[in-house]
């Protein structure tokens, strides 16, 4: 089954320095129908103006991944960790028993535009830690690039939940496919551009939750961008 979360219907805040769009419950906005899927607990897609952003401020029990679209992010946080990520570059933050940290636009003069994903931990307590990785444009064209992963396969960011996030870029007419094991459940969230999900059309900002289903296939029906997480 294919649940298709329209990104038109997503909730949205804007505070003129940031314009904020939710897939799932975060902050004022709150719908029961939308708390979640699995472990994966916000998909927010963010767009900061030059010289702003999010000043220090703390989380607890919480895997953090931030997935620049366009602009730069710099990060600071209270591990001593830092730095700028550009297009290409994922990070991810364990709050674990407890982080501060901000986030803000790493230019004074360009908007910054990034997903900010939060997924639930295997655990609570954990220490806190921080990573980031690049993984190029080559690397995920016309396949699906393992960027998060429990185990820390084929490169990808160490996360602390039995979760797999994938990450694929698309030209026009090519597909991709991904096999679940025996009750997975997945989410395939639309970053830019439009696609078929089996079949099913999404565009930028729309997601869908898969539940079971074998497998997917997801073709470019224009250039695009997509992120698949492979759930519990």
């Amino acid at each position: 089954m294919i649940t298709i979360r329209n990104g038109k219907e997503r909730g949205h805040a804007n505070f003129g320095w940031l314009d904020s769009w939710h897939s799932f419950s975060f902050g004022s906005y709150y719908d029961p129908e939308h708390m979640g899927f699995s472990d994966l607990r916000v998909i927010n897609e963010d767009r900061v103006r030059g010289g702003e952003g999010f000043p220090s401020h703390s989380h607890r029990d919480m895997e953090i991944i931030s997935y620049v679209l366009e602009g730069a992010l710099a990060h600071k946080d209270s591990t001593g960790s830092g730095g700028v990520i550009r297009y290409g570059d994922v990070q991810r933050m364990s709050a674990g028993r407890g982080v501060t940290h901000s986030e803000m636009n790493g230019s004074h003069d360009e908007a910054v535009h990034f997903l900010q994903i939060w997924l639930m931990p295997e655990r609570g307590g954990l220490p806190a830690s921080y990573e980031e990785k690049r993984f190029s444009p080559e690397e995920k064209r016309g396949r699906f690039r393992l960027i998060a992963s429990p185990d820390a396969a084929e490169g990808s960011l160490t996360l602390h939940q039995d979760a797999r996030v994938y990450a694929s870029i698309l030209d026009k007419g090519v597909e991709v496919s991904h096999a679940f094991a025996a009750g997975r459940r997945g989410w395939v969230q639309v970053a830019r551009g439009r696609v078929l999900v089996n079949g099913k059309e999404l565009a930028a900002g729309d997601g869908a939750a898969l539940t079971q289903e074998a497998s997917v296939t997801v073709a470019g029906a224009e250039p695009s961008e997509v992120l698949l997480f492979d759930l519990q």
